[in-house]
């Protein structure tokens, strides 16, 4: 005990710089987790007392609407998407951008990364505007240009709107593995590639055989990094599609703020969708627990 508090004496001063982020850390993340699962114990609307308990009554009617794990289903696709795409692509131009003989990279990288930077709710209703039938320029420039006869439905179709905003987010979100993936680049020593060369290994065979397996470690960074992006795409559905046309496209995140937040509902149900946000946590930590799993293990198999 005596050693304990000596130890806490001597840190004093490490503790207290750690006080005030304990204290935010608490005020804005433990507190509001603990009232959202309270609330998803009650029948309320967002105004007033907790007066009325419904038990798990809430959590089975979100798990028994087709619409909410449609909604789910888009998320987790969402999701994949930014990891084989998101991590995949942004891991081909980070190996191209690396090229010490190529030229205009750092622009390339800045043009790259500048939607990083861009406020996500302007990019959406940009890109709305784009991806128009009438007047939007893609549509204009391949009817122009004789490819299609009629405006391609982006945003209205059932087919395609999910992939629209799902193809915009990963454009968006692409530099930041592009940073990650060309830091991971810069761990793999000079000399490794000189003598390959000096073997007479193309390029090819130079990234699967070397820059692949040193930076594999890295990889399963990124990729979480990127599912973890996909996991939460409000802005960009919201803006583009608002979830439609008839739910296609839309996610937890548009499907828990129509119940929540949204004033168009004849009625806010706030403990349903407190429901059906903890329902999704747990989803997530489950994924994340695989997720960790297949990590531990490849890490130990590398060793």
């Amino acid at each position: 005990m005596k050693t304990k508090l000596k130890n806490i004496i001597d840190n004093k001063w490490n503790y207290a710089f750690l006080l005030p982020m304990l204290v935010l850390f608490v005020m804005f993340t433990l507190y509001p987790i603990y009232n959202i699962i309270s609330y998803s114990f009650y029948e309320w609307d967002g105004f007033g007392p907790l007066n009325k308990f419904v038990g798990l009554r809430n959590y089975k009617e979100a798990i028994s609407d087709p619409y909410y794990w449609k909604a789910l289903k888009n998320t987790l696709v969402f999701a994949a998407s930014h990891l084989l795409f998101q991590a995949g692509i942004s891991l081909l131009i980070a190996v191209a951008l690396n090229n010490t003989t190529a030229k205009l990279k750092n622009i390339y990288r800045l043009m790259i990364f500048l939607p990083v930077i861009t406020t996500t709710s302007v990019i959406g209703m940009v890109m709305a505007m784009i991806f128009g039938p009438i007047n939007g320029p893609i549509n204009m420039a391949l009817t122009e240009l004789g490819i299609i006869k009629k405006p391609i439905m982006f945003l209205s179709s059932p087919d395609l709107s999910l992939w629209s905003t799902i193809a915009v987010s990963i454009w968006k979100n692409i530099g930041v593995s592009l940073v990650y993936w060309l830091a991971a680049l810069q761990t793999v020593p000079r000399d490794v590639y000189k003598a390959a060369k000096i073997d007479g290994a193309n390029s090819v065979q130079t990234f699967w055989r070397i820059t692949l397996p040193i930076i594999a470690p890295f990889g399963l960074v990124i990729a979480l990094f990127a599912f973890k992006n996909g996991l939460y795409p409000f802005d960009i559905v919201k803006t583009m599609t608002n979830g439609g046309p008839a739910f296609a496209s839309d996610v937890i995140d548009t499907y828990l703020y129509r119940y929540a937040f949204n004033p168009e509902q004849s009625v806010i149900k706030y403990g349903f969708a407190s429901a059906g946000g903890i329902f999704f946590a747990l989803v997530v930590i489950g994924i994340t627990l695989i997720f960790n799993g297949i990590t531990a293990r490849v890490q130990e198999k590398n060793k």
